[in-house]
């Protein structure tokens, strides 16, 4: 009687299977992911499989692995960079009651802080090319004549600031000395005032630059009604610049009450080559123009179009620590920019709503955002996955 000869299916190990399932991914639909393939399984007389053979197998399958996994670290590494840039250097100099701050020794933006002004400012805002991407007035307390008649002159909103118009029943949106310009009778409306207190930062670096200051909030009876911390860090290369801007307000003794209003609450008045039309509005969903995007929420909002010959746009992006994100935009098409996260009954149309919020005694509320000066259109700038970076930075 001949002796029986045993032969099994030999299967490959499960080191071996990953190996086959990345080399043959989708030519074996309805196997499992270590089930014998006909392809792989073959009989032969039982023996002994060399290891080192499964050795040499595993080697070759890491250093694959290897070779994909750097293409994929280069890859984000260059994206990273073309939307990062190499960093310019910042210098921050103060003259009075200015900062001046240049970035890759170009002029950037001043700061301006004269108690004398109802609010501090940022004035202009440039390009890394050096366009200048805000509107040119007011300078000080003065409108130039030749805009007195301009399209929604709208005064008190200055190229870049924060202020609200509705904090404890007092307007810090807009400004007494713009009176005349609102169709108000002299006395019969509560303005405030943010006056300066002192610098609690201002330094240079090679690759960022930061001012930190403090401000308090007056009523018009001359009380302190809260304090505010206003901190800007500037960066830039040679595409872009940007603020990271950090507003903290702080109830003293009393609670502090910011109401619901649409007027408000961090802005940016725009060039008027920005308004739109003829430049282009968009957000993070998509959304489009002033129609789509005013009172709804969104991560960020980006104006882009052509000023003085160059392609460009500017973004806002709300922090995930900001309060209320994703904000309400009170952005406008001609040229109001901003974020609000109280104006709820006005956005939404229904007076039922409340977004009016209130400041415990010794407590504050932190609103934080990054304006974000691209070259180009939005999809050229990247502007997506710019915010995407700097959320996942802030989380």
């Amino acid at each position: 009687m001949a002796k029986q000869v045993s032969f099994r299916a030999i299967i490959p190990s499960r080191k071996k299977c990953f190996r086959d399932e990345m080399l043959i991914m989708g030519q074996s639909e309805g196997l499992g992911p270590c089930a014998p393939r006909p392809t792989s399984v073959v009989l032969r007389k039982q023996t002994n499989v060399t290891p080192n053979l499964n050795k040499v197998e595993d080697q070759r399958m890491i250093h694959r692995l290897a070779i994909v996994l750097v293409g994929l670290v280069a890859a984000l590494c260059c994206f990273s960079q073309a939307i990062e840039g190499a960093a310019e250097p910042v210098q921050v100099q103060r003259s009075g009651y200015e900062i001046n701050v240049t970035i890759g020794g170009k002029p950037f933006t001043t700061y301006y802080f004269n108690p004398d002004v109802a609010k501090p400012y940022l004035q202009p805002l440039r390009s890394a090319q050096g366009t200048i991407v805000t509107r040119g007035f007011p300078i000080g307390n003065t409108v130039p004549p030749e805009h007195i008649h301009d399209r929604a002159l709208e005064p008190h909103q200055r190229p870049l600031y924060f202020a609200h118009g509705d904090i404890d029943g007092i307007d810090f949106w807009s400004e007494q000395v713009f009176n005349r310009f609102y169709g108000r009778t002299p006395g019969s409306h509560a303005y405030g005032r943010m006056v300066f207190r002192k610098i609690d930062e201002m330094r240079g670096g090679p690759d960022s630059g930061v001012i930190q200051a403090e401000f308090d909030l007056i009523s018009p009876n001359k009380r302190v009604i809260a304090t505010e911390t206003q901190k800007f860090t500037f960066r830039g290369d040679e595409q872009t610049r940007t603020i990271d801007c950090d507003f903290v307000v702080h109830a003293g003794e009393n609670p502090v009450v910011f109401g619901d209003t649409k007027e408000g609450t961090f802005g940016i008045r725009l060039a008027p080559e920005l308004d739109s039309p003829p430049a282009h509005m968009i957000d993070s969903n998509g959304a489009e123009g002033e129609k789509g995007i005013w009172g709804t929420r969104a991560n960020w909002v980006d104006y882009d179009g052509t000023v003085n010959g160059e392609s460009l746009g500017i973004a806002v992006f709300d922090s995930p620590r900001s309060f209320r994100h994703p904000t309400y935009w009170h952005a406008r098409g001609y040229g109001l920019f901003a974020a609000n996260p109280f104006g709820v009954s006005f956005f939404t149309r229904d007076p039922q709503q409340d977004g009016s919020a209130t400041i415990q005694p010794g407590k504050s509320l932190l609103f934080r955002y990054r304006v974000f000066i691209h070259h180009g259109d939005y999809q050229q700038a990247h502007v997506a996955e710019a915010y995407r970076q700097y959320a996942e930075q802030e989380r």
